[in-house]
């Protein structure tokens, strides 16, 4: 009989196996035994209900993409200060001094992002 942490190895194996066959499984099924009817209709793009009109490799301003990573690092702040809030108290100043020196660091880039003129829409 193998040792208890050999026997908690194989579980874990075990269930890792039963998750990718869980995932893998219905896709080989639906492979095997889906129906192949392949038509004009069924190969074209759909686009809301509408014909597609127009390039597919359209070039977009790479404000938007600014934007979005300004987006997504704010909100990374929030997912950091929500925590630190409800136990700031118990951290004491060590961890008060860190979060400020983090809200500082975001808002120079900000400062500095505003600065170079990506918030300027054109």
């Amino acid at each position: 009989m193998p040792p208890d942490y050999a026997q908690q190895y194989l579980l874990i194996g075990a269930l890792t196996a039963a998750a990718i066959g869980m995932a893998v499984l219905p896709l080989l099924l639906a492979r095997v035994l889906a129906p192949r009817k392949p038509g004009a209709s069924k190969t074209s793009a759909y686009e809301c209900g509408l014909p597609s009109s127009g390039e597919a490799w359209v070039q977009f301003r790479v404000q938007y993409y600014l934007y979005a990573l300004l987006f997504v690092i704010f909100d990374v702040e929030i997912a950091f200060l929500y925590p630190w809030a409800l136990v700031w108290r118990s951290l004491g100043w060590v961890a008060f001094v860190e979060m400020a020196l983090f809200l500082m660091i975001l808002a120079v880039g900000l400062a500095y992002a505003w600065r170079k003129g990506v918030l300027e829409w054109e």
